[in-house]
């Protein structure tokens, strides 16, 4: 018997090869789809800024805990990473007076350890390397014979990306409590 358009397999392979080409065409075009959108999500430019953000936030903190933690009996690896630490004006101050700050605190056999509260980036220009932090430390200084004591702070510290790392470029108080004229 021969088999034409009207026999037995003409109309039933027809839904079924339609069904199944229209089911490869929604597959691919999801597959094309959530490609699209992944690769859009990956190139995403507030995704890299997010990225350099916690970069810099989590460098800032760790540099301001490092320049306000010193052992006297370890004072040349404490110093080593307050310079590796920072770069510029800040680093060039530390290093030339290293000396004379390293014999301070050896006669004053001081151990000083920081612990960051909180901190906060205020500002970043990915593009220029620079940025700005507010860090929240608690300070515990022991000296020979006496109780340690505590201090909390605030700090500013100012960022440079410098061979791909942000290091400090500048340090200093943040004034605490408001001020206003009456």
């Amino acid at each position: 018997m021969r088999r034409g358009i009207g026999g037995p397999a003409g109309p039933r392979a027809l839904p079924v090869t339609a069904l199944a080409l229209a089911l490869v065409l929604i597959a691919g075009g999801f597959a094309a789809w959530t490609g699209w959108d992944w690769y859009d999500a990956a190139h995403d430019d507030t995704v890299s800024y997010a990225e350099q953000r916690d970069q810099a936030l989590a460098a800032g903190e760790q540099a301001v805990q490092n320049l306000n933690t010193l052992d006297h009996r370890k004072i040349d690896t404490g110093l080593d990473l307050w310079e590796s630490s920072t770069t510029g004006d800040l680093h060039e101050q530390l290093a030339s007076g290293r000396a004379e700050f390293a014999d301070q605190v050896k006669a004053a056999k001081t151990v000083t350890t920081a612990r960051v509260l909180s901190g906060a980036l205020t500002e970043l220009d990915d593009r220029a390397g620079r940025a700005r932090v507010l860090v929240a430390l608690r300070v515990t200084v022991k000296a020979p014979g006496d109780a340690s004591t505590d201090k909390d702070s605030r700090m500013l510290g100012e960022l440079t990306r410098t061979g791909g790392h942000w290091k400090l470029s500048a340090l200093g108080q943040a004034p605490v409590g408001a001020t206003s004229a009456g």
